[in-house]
């Protein structure tokens, strides 16, 4: 029998008993700890990927056209066509701030209007990596084109509009993996398929973030 939860459907910040942690790498971007903790009873060692986290933008033109950037990806090996994004270099940092920032750098286009579009964590499974993706839209090019700040990947990064519904198929027939795409696109399809959805201002409160925080896993890049 299928074991019946009664409270309400939300997540919550409830840490299991911290025994013991050891962080056994720095990276440059993130660090990995080993952690002892008691759950349920069973004292259990984790691998946790401590990561900074990240802020994505949905952009979308007057013409329901979604802009995707192409960038190479060393893991995978692999070129993606992504969201513009980018980690939240400092544990304070604003975020709406750095996804302004992240547009202009990646794209070299800024937005009128913004809202939340949707919260996630990439890999709760072993990693802290919180993100945001915010909607965009009223586009207007950047009257000196785009801020080249990166290096190596992000040299030359060109963007395609993708029609909406089109970005849709693209997802569903596994043409696009990156997660900021697909559940950005699948959240700005699912809000316009129903009007009466509304969106979360562009300044709402980050519970996730706000939680990894308070538990010490937002090391500053």
């Amino acid at each position: 029998m299928l074991a019946s939860w009664s409270g309400p459907v939300r997540d919550t910040v409830e840490p299991a008993v911290l025994v013991n942690s050891e962080t056994v790498h720095v990276g440059g971007k993130w660090r990995v700890d080993v952690q002892t903790v008691d759950i349920a009873g069973q004292r259990v060692k984790r691998d946790i990927v401590i990561h900074p986290g990240a802020v994505a933008v949905l952009v979308l033109n007057d013409h329901d056209e979604v802009l995707l950037i192409r960038q190479y990806r060393q893991a995978l090996g692999m070129f993606l066509f992504e969201t513009p994004a980018g980690l939240l270099d400092k544990v304070d940092e604003n975020p709406l701030v750095a996804v302004q920032r992240e547009l202009a750098e990646e794209a070299g286009v800024q937005a009128a209007h913004w809202e939340t579009l949707v919260d996630f964590y990439n890999s709760p499974g072993g990693s802290s990596e919180a993100i945001r993706i915010y909607l965009a839209r009223e586009i207007t090019e950047l009257p000196d084109g785009r801020v080249v700040t990166g290096e190596a990947e992000e040299m030359d990064l060109p963007c395609a509009w993708v029609p909406l519904e089109e970005a849709v198929d693209l997802v569903l027939g596994g043409e696009l993996g990156n997660p900021t795409a697909v559940i950005g696109v699948l959240a700005a399809w699912t809000w316009r398929l129903d009007p009466r959805r509304v969106l979360r201002g562009a300044s709402a409160p980050w519970s996730a973030r706000e939680g990894l925080k308070s538990l010490g896993r937002l090391p500053s890049v």
